[in-house]
């Protein structure tokens, strides 16, 4: 019998892109990325050790969080005639995959490429009844450098024996100006997104799909977050219905983030219908890399995903895989530059 792997971290670097990603939880630890003058700045919110994350101290920096992103309510779903019941870790809620979800387990690593379009490829098996969810389902996840300074993320599952609901998304808290800046108030956001699914007080969907037409979160034109933040009662925190715009590699224009000072320019392309904006509004007195203590608003999430509490809710896309099926979720991240002019 094969032994259990280890938590690891592995680096992949294309020249341009430097970065560092464990099988702990498929956690990108480390993203160093050039600025207008070729500076690079880490910027991704994290650790220096794995330890940190290990013993729960991260708040879901830079992993990939399943079987189910986001909140089920009640933490409760019907599936063929069958209730499920998860664990409750955000009361009176369930998220991110219950208390040990696919961000708090050691993945397999299947494989790893170098060269120009260097990979990893982490691989999970969950198993029937893991934290409540019914099947067995292979999961797996690969990291690529595509071209220059693009990273693309290709998720996959597939139900082994019974039909899941299954929502990947990837938790990575960004700061272009480097990870260890200060906040994210200075940067611009661009959601390509006519409309929201609004949130009861517990942070779950109603089930309404919302134009964001006249209200703070319309950021469909690029907007400075600081400007912004101030008319979202403690910050952003919903799921934007994507738009089917501009298209890349057959994925759709989901977000553009800015940092003015260093020129930094991040886009997201996804398959997915929906983006989790998250203005890390529970951050608070996370000592991350180089001892640099993270607040609130130090990092920003974009996580596409399918939207959240689906599965009890008939009106939204469905995130039910039946065992003859395949889950697919692939996201660019496409860094550049842009001058203020």
């Amino acid at each position: 019998m094969a032994s259990s792997p280890i938590p690891e971290i592995f680096e992949l670097s294309n020249g341009t892109l430097q970065m560092k990603v464990s099988n702990w939880g498929a956690t990108i630890t480390s993203l160093l990325v050039p600025d207008s003058k070729g500076n690079m700045a880490d910027v991704v919110l994290g650790f220096d050790s794995l330890e940190p994350y290990i013993n729960g101290s991260s708040p879901y920096f830079g992993c990939i969080v399943g079987r189910i992103a986001n909140r089920i309510k009640e933490g409760k779903f019907t599936l063929d005639g069958n209730q499920y019941t998860l664990p409750i870790n955000n009361p009176p809620n369930s998220l991110h995959g219950g208390e040990k979800g696919f961000d708090k387990v050691v993945w397999e690593v299947v494989e790893q490429k170098s060269g120009d379009e260097p990979s990893i490829t982490f691989k999970y098996y969950s198993q029937d009844g893991e934290q409540g969810y019914p099947g067995d389902l292979i999961v797996s996840a690969k990291y690529t450098l595509v071209g220059k300074t693009t990273l693309r993320l290709d998720m996959e599952a597939i139900p082994q024996n019974k039909a899941t609901p299954v929502n990947l998304a990837q938790h990575t808290y960004w700061n272009l100006a480097g990870h260890n800046s200060g906040d994210i108030l200075g940067h611009h956001v661009q959601i390509l997104a006519s409309h929201i699914t609004p949130v009861d007080e517990y942070t779950v969907p109603t089930g309404e799909i919302m134009p964001v037409e006249g209200s703070p979160f319309d950021l469909r034109d690029e907007k400075k977050i600081g400007s912004v933040i101030s008319q979202v009662p403690g910050g952003y925190d919903v799921n934007y219905v994507l738009d089917c715009g501009e298209e890349k590699s057959g994925l759709k224009h989901a977000a553009k983030v800015k940092d003015p000072l260093s020129s930094r320019v991040l886009n997201i392309w996804t398959s997915a219908p929906g983006v989790q904006f998250y203005t890390g509004n529970y951050v608070k007195g996370v000592v991350g890399k180089g001892g640099y203590v993270y607040q609130k608003h130090a990092g920003l999430c974009l996580e596409t995903q399918g939207f959240p509490n689906a599965i009890n809710q008939p009106n939204f896309p469905s995130v039910v895989v039946k065992p003859e099926e395949k889950y697919n979720h692939s996201m660019l991240f496409e860094f550049s530059v842009e001058q203020q002019l």
